[in-house]
């Protein structure tokens, strides 16, 4: 495509989450730090949200590829399970050999076996979970059982999930308020700031390769891209690369406020915070002028006066 064109050795802007291009800048930062230091202080359940393109998933990669040899990590990309799915998926993460003729009395103790012996050989057990607000109630229900396995000292499973906005709403049920008051730790994703984007946009095309003295992209292109974007990583992946494609395409070896345009005429969700209520506002001022012009004119015809 256009990596050898700008001198770049792999794609930047890719949106799977590859943590070799892990951002630690500003919350993004404190949220790792957040989580590490929760984990190795014994915490029960920890939680981070944040909207839909915020970088839980990378977070969570981040988050598992940092973890030393101390921790047994397991994790479920997609828990939308029933509560006998959720004891099937956390076995088999653990490397526990699954019968499926085993009830979920066995399979619950077979967990708590494994994580025993984890234990007792000096490691910590944590279960990472994405997408957390997809998991139905009576599932959320079994993974706080799961988590009832402790010690005077702390909890032998430490779960973390990563969850939409949504989640906030699916634990303030009240059937699931015992889950709910044992999250001991919180941390909300906010997107990047005008700054950090500009720095976020400049660190990926470095790990991607990029050599030059600046920035691939000219600062009012930045300034575009921010404004669309509205500093959520996914948009601001998705812009970059197409804005490269643009450039590309016409032989430009910078990356211009044009070049995002086009970008951003070809991609959904993009439109600035705010531009749609002022199109809104000015359509409906037109529609009022159009309105007092038509009854002006009505009412001169209508009184034989001049048109």
């Amino acid at each position: 495509m256009y990596q050898e064109h700008f001198g770049l050795r792999e794609l930047p802007f890719s949106i799977t989450p590859d943590t070799g291009f892990f951002f630690s800048y500003g919350h993004y930062a404190d949220a790792l730090n957040t989580l590490l230091v929760a984990l190795r202080s014994g915490e029960g359940f920890i939680k981070v949200t944040g909207e839909v393109g915020t970088g839980k998933t990378l977070l969570c990669r981040k988050l598992l590829a940092t973890l030393d040899k101390d921790f047994v990590s397991a994790y479920l990309p997609n828990p939308m399970l029933t509560p006998y799915g959720l004891q099937t998926a956390v076995a088999e993460e653990l490397g526990i050999p699954v019968n499926r003729q085993y009830n979920a009395h066995h399979l619950q103790k077979r967990i708590t076996e494994r994580i025993l012996e984890l234990n007792a050989g000096g490691r910590k057990v944590v279960l990472c979970l994405d997408e957390a607000q997809a998991m139905p109630i009576e599932t959320l229900e079994t993974l706080r059982l799961l988590t009832n396995l402790e010690t005077e000292k702390r909890k032998l499973l430490q779960v973390v999930l990563f969850g939409q906005p949504e989640l906030e709403e699916k634990l303030n049920r009240p059937e699931i308020r015992q889950l709910r008051q044992r999250i001991t730790f919180a941390y909300r994703l906010e997107p990047i700031d005008r700054e950090g984007m500009n720095a976020y946009v400049q660190h990926r095309l470095m790990v991607a390769g990029h050599q030059g003295g600046g920035s691939l992209f000219r600062p009012r292109a930045l300034r575009q891209l921010y404004r669309a974007s509205r500093g959520i990583p996914r948009l601001v992946n998705i812009l970059a690369h197409k804005s490269l494609m643009a450039a590309y395409g016409r032989g430009d070896h910078e990356v211009d406020r044009e070049h995002v345009d086009m970008a951003i005429a070809d991609t959904e969700d993009v439109r600035p915070k705010g531009e749609r209520g002022l199109w809104w506002l000015a359509g409906g001022l037109l529609l009022a002028l159009l309105v007092a012009v038509g009854w002006l004119l009505w009412q001169r015809l209508g009184t034989g006066g001049p048109a």
